[in-house]
């Protein structure tokens, strides 16, 4: 998966061919340790330059709960 941010501040995550088969099949993706840790470090790297483009409004923010709730993606 990639994450690509847009200069406005939002981002897209992008998924491969075999991840959207996974995604398909079982509704999930599985998360081994090893991929678990990159992918946590990944994202504390990311984060850091995600806030950066936010706007103060968006700096802000506070999340409650586990579940987000995503709008329809853009074309």
């Amino acid at each position: 998966m990639i994450f690509d941010q847009k200069k406005d501040g939002s981002c897209e995550i992008l998924f491969s061919e075999e991840e959207i088969k996974i995604i398909k099949k079982y509704k999930k993706l599985y998360l081994t340790q090893e991929f678990l840790r990159h992918f946590s470090n990944n994202l504390v790297n990311i984060t850091v330059e995600f806030n950066k483009k936010f706007d103060e409004k968006t700096k802000k923010l506070l999340t409650t709960g586990h579940e987000i709730i995503t709008n329809k993606p853009k074309k």
